[in-house]
């Protein structure tokens, strides 16, 4: 950019927040209202590049309404479909959608004679849809307002007489015209706010949203209220986000006060809160702005839109605004990167939010026509979070999520693949972003960018394509040689590869061996005549649990697929898994027991019959949840369960008690928060991933996640052993004390086992053993980029050790904080190779392979190396000196 051109945009932005300062003058005094209670709020986003129906929103946001509390909920829409709302294309995407929400109808008239009709030309004007009764929306306490959507223009003569009073007049008109016109639709807004919603008195009217081709509906509810009572199950939209619960700031309860809240093309919903509320508030105000609603949520996007609409910054540069690289990461930023970061940090760290937060923002950019679904983390991650990706093929749709919990994520996509085949129920990469972060920024961008326009889709032959990158614009890429599966209309047929499978080996896992060995080789239609070939065999009842053991197995383990996508077949597998367990209502079985919500309680016939849940129908908490049903069924003398179908159902496996060591529990599905929590001594097995808050104050027992698993796992934990196939979140193990045994074979983002307090291994204290590793699209075991990409490893830990798969030497002491480097020696190995031997057997993760590195450039084969010359051990700095102690005291007591 020239200087000249420099000078231009910094006098329109002066111009810009100059022309703001009248809204203000005769306003009331910055007020900060005190936080009110915080709360860990559901928030869901979707990206497509064809329009989907809002109904898939309704199964997600009802799973996570343990996260809200009917006293604030939202939704945005993006990308819409311009016939469901009465305009043409061209009008959708021309005009500003202005949203207005009236809780007082007779406020009508004075508001579109004041605010709309003197400002600007009207095209269209559409009366929300919503329910005739507002009381049959069950639950609703407050009667939602009544919604009018305006198509509007600003008027010539506004737009000059805009110019003329803030400076614009000797200003190229055609280069700042949209820009100003933009600030017009803002300022007007405002003003209205003011007038009908934010000044003292009887509130009557506000502004939902004022974008182009956006929309925003809220109300007092939940979000999923919010979709049936304004009748948005078939309005279709690029990008939809959705909100539970209520803003944590200022006065709560009331319908302007829930999210989302809007800039002008940006809709933003969020988890968490600020502790630095009046900071950023004081920062708005140098800048003439003030906001309105007194909500720390409110704040977030204004700060948003004045970075990238009036500042001009590109999202980059937004999100490290808004979420600074910090410490060793900013180190580690190339120097081009932290020269401008630096300016940032320097101009606007005191708007930075404080505090515990994830943003999801849905935004449109109808001049680029882009639509884009924006996830940003706090620096520390104190939020859950939770990003996937599923990509069709070159003739189908891809879709992506951010979300504050997979099992929302799973309830979306399942929603969407029940109505068009064209999707599947698993995405093909979920993954957790790294606040404040040099490797991902703590974002990710999915931006469907559409050239054309049809009639549902936006697109023919879908010219609209889906692309997510994080905030250095990385493109998250999968594998482009593995083709999803496409659904046949349920034909199989009788593939002569798979035709000499018979289900009659001895065991399942030699079977399973003998199908992976020839799985490269099969398309998918030798996938379906296999597996169509086990669940016949199933109809006998002695092949039943061997049925499930292979499927299992299959879903469990990782290994060569072809051409074929992993995530589609394990959508194939679940399935049949289903139709199995489905089948076990039509019979009598001596080795399982079928029940569900609406069923009778049976009673076990011996003592090692399995009980099948299905937990469709149970709630996710409270009085009818599935982990009140499964504590019942304990105590009716049930030692293993099977739960099929989860959904989201938090605290599986708790309060079943001390001496539960013959209690075994395997989780199928979508499990929910605090899984095996305060187990002690039961086996809990999940297959898949899991979510945050597993097996905290753990005592005793074993977990097993085939996947990865949340936000701190193993908080406070005293005892037990688990194992992760894949990666834990932030901050695993933190405040852990007695004698956890963990492996964790992938990594951690950050914070691991901060303050552990497990005494020393060798005397029976707890450690953990992370391998650093993953899988390819081959199911080959590979090395993670580093072992541990983050910071704070060990951090003020007394006790215990980690081991960790490091035989490059990439973990580095400043990663540490209290802890030290020291030599494995030969106790250790003897103490860590009986739980590396037992996670192979639970993963098919070899121990011989973990001690292999690939050779030198040019060398064919992979290295064995001794332990000690691939393991790490940390330790606690104070253990040291306590060893010492302990020794004197020995010495001198003998």
């Amino acid at each position: 950019m020239n200087e000249t051109l420099r000078m231009i945009q910094r006098e329109i932005i002066e111009k810009l927040i100059a022309s703001r300062k009248n809204l203000i003058e005769d306003g009331a005094p910055l007020s900060i209202h005190k936080t009110e209670a915080e709360g860990g709020c559901g928030v869901i986003g979707i990206a497509c590049n064809e329009k989907i129906a809002g109904r898939h929103m309704l199964q997600a946001l009802k799973q996570m309404r343990n996260r809200g509390n009917n006293k604030g909920g939202g939704i945005a829409a993006v990308g819409l479909h311009a016939e469901e709302f009465g305009v043409t294309q061209e009008i959708l995407e021309k005009d500003y959608l202005l949203a207005v929400a009236y809780l007082d109808p007779s406020a009508r008239h004075k508001v579109e004679r004041d605010h709309i009709e003197s400002t600007f030309e009207v095209d269209h004007i559409r009366h929300a849809h919503a329910v005739e009764d507002w009381k049959t929306i069950n639950g609703l306490e407050i009667q939602p307002p009544d919604a009018y959507q305006y198509f509007v223009r600003i008027k010539p003569e506004v737009l000059e007489e805009f110019k003329k009073r803030s400076g614009f007049e000797a200003m190229d008109a055609t280069f700042s015209a949209s820009r100003l016109e933009d600030e017009i639709v803002y300022q007007n807004s405002y003003r209205l706010n003011r007038a009908f919603y934010a000044s003292t008195g009887e509130k009557q009217a506000f502004v939902l949203s004022h974008g182009k081709n956006m929309l925003v509906m809220k109300m007092v509810g939940y979000g999923d209220d919010v979709v049936r009572y304004y009748q948005l199950e078939d309005v279709h939209a690029h990008v939809w986000i959705g909100h539970h619960r209520y803003p944590t700031k200022g006065k709560v309860w009331h319908p302007g006060g829930a999210h989302p809240f809007v800039g002008l093309n940006e809709a933003l919903v969020h988890n968490g809160d600020f502790a630095n509320y009046a900071s950023i508030s004081e920062y708005l105000a140098q800048r003439n702005i003030r906001p309105l609603f007194l909500t720390d949520t409110e704040v977030a996007v204004l700060v948003f839109d004045l970075l990238h609409r009036t500042y001009g910054y590109p999202l980059e540069y937004v999100i490290e605004a808004l979420a600074p690289t910090t410490e060793r990461d900013f180190t580690l930023l190339p120097r081009d990167k932290r020269d401008i970061y630096r300016l940032l940090q320097t101009t606007h760290m005191h708007a930075s939010p404080d505090g515990p937060w994830f943003f999801l923002i849905a935004q449109s950019n109808v001049a680029e026509h882009a639509y884009r679904l924006i996830g940003i983390t706090d620096t520390s991650m104190l939020r859950p979070q939770v990003f996937a990706l599923q990509a069709g093929a070159p003739s189908q749709p891809s879709i992506g999520f951010a979300a504050s919990e997979k099992q929302a994520i799973d309830a979306a996509l399942a929603s969407i693949a029940s109505e068009d085949s064209r999707f599947w129920t698993h995405a093909d990469r979920y993954w957790n972003a790294r606040g404040g972060s040099h490797t991902d920024g703590g974002a990710f961008i999915f931006t469907v960018q559409n050239s054309n326009h049809s009639r549902r889709g936006g697109t023919n032959g879908h010219a609209a394509t889906l692309v997510c990158t994080d905030k250095f614009g990385r493109a998250i890429t999968l594998n482009g040689k593995q083709q999803p599966y496409v659904s046949s209309n349920g034909k199989t047929q009788n593939h002569p590869r798979s035709r000499d499978f018979v289900f009659s080996d001895p065991s399942p896992t030699e079977f399973f061996n003998r199908v992976v060995e020839q799985l490269p080789t099969w398309h998918y239609d030798a996938v379906l005549s296999f597996l169509a070939r086990v669940k016949d065999s199933a109809q006998k009842d002695r092949e039943v649990g061997r049925a499930i053991e292979l499927l299992t197995l299959l879903i469990d383990r990782r290994y060569p697929t072809g051409q074929m996508r992993r995530s589609s077949l394990l959508s194939l597998f679940d399935k049949f898994l289903a139709a199995i367990i489905e089948s076990l209502t039509q019979s009598s079985s001596e080795e399982y027991a079928y029940m569900s919500a609406a069923g009778s309680r049976p009673s076990p016939r011996r003592d090692n019959q399995t009980l099948v849940i299905d937990a469709r129908g149970f709630d996710p908490e409270g009085e009818r949840s599935l982990a009140l049903e499964i504590m019942r069924m304990h105590q009716q003398g049930w030692r293993k369960f099977l739960i099929a179908h989860a959904q989201g159902q938090r605290f599986i496996a708790n309060g079943l008690g001390p001496e539960t060591s013959d209690v075994r529990i395997d989780v199928y599905g979508s499990s929910g928060d605090y899984l095996a929590s305060g187990i002690d001594g039961a086996q809990v097995f999940v297959h898949g991933n899991a979510q945050d808050q597993l097996a905290q104050i753990m005592k005793d027992g074993v977990l097993v996640v085939h996947g990865d698993v949340g936000q701190t796992f193993m908080y406070a934990a005293k005892g037990g052993k688990a194992f992760v196939r894949g990666n834990a979140a932030g901050r695993p193990l933190i405040n852990a004390v007695g004698k956890p045994r963990v492996v964790i074979n992938g990594t951690c983002l950050d914070y691991l086992a901060e303050s552990f307090m497990a005494g020393d291994p060798s005397n029976g204290g707890g450690f953990v053993i992370v391998n650093g590793i993953t899988f390819d699209d081959d199911g080959k075991i590979v090395e993670l980029e580093t072992p541990y990409p983050g910071g704070n490893l060990f951090s003020l830990a007394s006790g215990g050790a980690i081991y960790i798969r490091d035989p490059r030497k990439k973990v580095s002491e400043e990663q540490l904080n209290g802890g030290e480097f020291v030599e494995i020696e030969e106790r250790d190995w003897s103490l860590i190779k009986p739980y590396l031997e037992e996670n192979e057997s639970h993963f098919g993760i070899p121990v011989a392979l973990l001690l292999e590195i690939d050779g030198d450039v040019g060398t064919r084969h992979a290295v064995s190396l001794p332990p000690e010359r691939v393991y790490r051990k940390i330790r606690p700095r104070a253990m040291q000196a306590l060893q010492a102690e302990e020794a004197w005291v020995r010495r001198s007591n003998p």
